[in-house]
């Protein structure tokens, strides 16, 4: 949990900071890069990381990944500059991608099915507790301290977690899920083989298409020669890391990930709900503070609240997926957030802060039972020596999911303000703008807030779309019931 708190905490810290690092080292123009550049190193990384942990055992690439994450920290902390901030945070990117995808592993390999709902609602407190603290932490040592201490910070946290890991960590064996002391055990592998042009394949196609997901309409238009020379980059390099997996002994991602129709289903469904958090997650607070004229504090915990109701959906999980298995839990988790997600845009203009709060209280209560139940079954089917791999596909296209909604929904946020307003329209700008509604005449704050309420909303309708897109995924194709394969037995129940 310690881990997962320094890969969990870093990206709310670090916003609250911002404008003291950007007054402090200069950069304006690029600093969104600060957010990009890890969140590019975390996401391509993630599949390397899956293979290697199968390969290699999961406490080694954990230990790699925190201490790749505190050099990272120390670097960024010792930054002259915000070119090399970027890079130091890349380097923390590389730590973190190690994190998010080993220990989600590791609570499978430990853990009984039974139990794996408890540990997983634990490390998913961890992002709650996260998403509350990080902002005023942040605030508070950017404001008192120097901003330098919001990577510091890490460093006792860190070097904590990797004496607990280092201590007390005991990997089960190499065949099968931990079944307590009478796991049975098999010898490693003879020889090992490394699929490094596989993984410098997917680093690279990975790098180049979410470049052009995040900068495209933001650092330069989506018909321009960067968008088209990136996307089309990425895709030869796609082709390319095709043929170089169909061919490697060992490779990085391998074809089962997508032949397996429960692990293929897992993964569009997992990126459906990276593509529909994006609504939440970006959107809120600018509706929060620009549409019902909060705080950015009060905005945080409209926010807030739907990381209060998800991990305790998900601990309750396994009462439901017990009795009807993990697909209908899933199932039934995705429909409720798509009723949620259809019911925000009939709120009234401007309306009361408590509506979105218990829209967002009901929506982290259904992703709850989405998420866990897919992940867990998920982890379930397959071996050990699969697990990593397995768990790190599903992150991945979280990952790329965000990305993409990100890319999509900015756009169609900016497209209806277009409409709205005429000319150009720049949701980022106009929230700004709305932030000092004293500077503007009543009238023409009245319109703006009236244009953001209908850009969110489109933005929701887009994200009940994604919800429905995991519906599809999941009703087409993923079996009635799991094959979960017996704790120890390597059968399917």
């Amino acid at each position: 949990m310690l881990g997962m708190g320094l890969a969990a905490i870093d990206g709310t810290i670090v916003s609250t900071a911002v404008p003291q690092i950007v007054g402090d080292l200069g950069g304006l123009s690029v600093f969104s890069w600060l957010f990009s550049g890890y969140l590019l190193a975390v996401t391509v990384t993630l599949p390397v990381y899956g293979k290697l942990s199968d390969t290699f055992g999961r406490k080694p690439v954990l230990v790699a990944g925190v201490v790749l994450f505190l050099v990272g920290s120390l670097l960024c902390a010792a930054a002259w500059d915000m070119a090399s901030l970027i890079a130091f945070r890349v380097v923390q990117g590389l730590g973190g991608g190690a994190l998010q995808g080993t220990v989600q592993t590791i609570a499978a390999d430990l853990y009984p099915l039974k139990e794996r709902p408890k540990i997983q609602a634990k490390l998913s407190s961890v992002w709650a507790a996260s998403a509350v603290a990080g902002p005023a932490a942040g605030g508070l040592l950017a404001g008192y301290a120097d901003w330098r201490w919001i990577f510091l910070i890490n460093l006792p946290v860190g070097l904590v977690a990797l004496w607990l890991i280092c201590r007390y960590l005991v990997e089960p064996g190499r065949a099968g899920v931990h079944a307590g002391a009478g796991a049975r055990k098999t010898e490693p592998r003879a020889r090992v083989r490394i699929d490094w042009a596989g993984a410098l394949c997917v680093f690279a196609t990975g790098a180049l298409l979410l470049t052009a997901l995040v900068q495209g309409g933001v650092a330069w238009p989506w018909l321009s020669a960067p968008s088209l020379g990136l996307l089309g980059g990425a895709a030869v390099l796609g082709a390319v890391t095709v043929l170089v997996e169909r061919r490697a002994a060992e490779p990085i991602i391998p074809g089962w990930v997508w032949r397996r129709r429960t692990i293929a289903a897992v993964n569009l469904a997992l990126g459906a709900l990276g593509l529909l958090m994006v609504a939440p997650t970006v959107f809120l607070p600018t509706y929060a503070q620009s549409v019902l004229g909060l705080g950015p504090i009060a905005a945080g915990f409209v926010l807030s609240v739907m990381t209060l109701s998800w991990p305790v959906s998900a601990a309750l999980s396994n009462r439901v997926y017990t009795r009807i298995g993990f697909r209908l839990t899933a199932i039934l988790g995705m429909s409720g957030a798509l009723l949620v997600l259809l019911a925000f845009p009939l709120l009234p203009f401007p309306g009361e802060p408590w509506q979105p709060a218990l829209l967002m209280l009901l929506l982290g209560a259904a992703l709850g039972l989405f998420q866990l139940p897919l992940v867990v079954g998920v982890q379930s089917t397959v071996p050990y020596e699969e697990r990593g791999t397995t768990t790190a596909s599903v992150l991945f296209c979280r990952q790329v999911g965000q990305s993409v909604g990100a890319a999509v929904f900015g756009a169609v946020a900016n497209g209806v303000l277009a409409a709205r307003l005429g000319g150009d329209g720049d949701l980022d700008a106009l929230a700004r703008s709305l932030d000092s509604p004293e500077s503007l005449p009543s009238a023409t704050t009245d319109t703006l807030r009236r244009a953001v309420d209908a850009a969110v909303d489109y933005v929701y309708l887009g994200a009940a779309g994604a919800a429905a897109l995991a519906l599809l995924a999941l009703l087409t194709l993923a079996p009635r019931r799991f094959p979960v394969l017996g704790e120890g037995t390597g059968r399917e129940d």
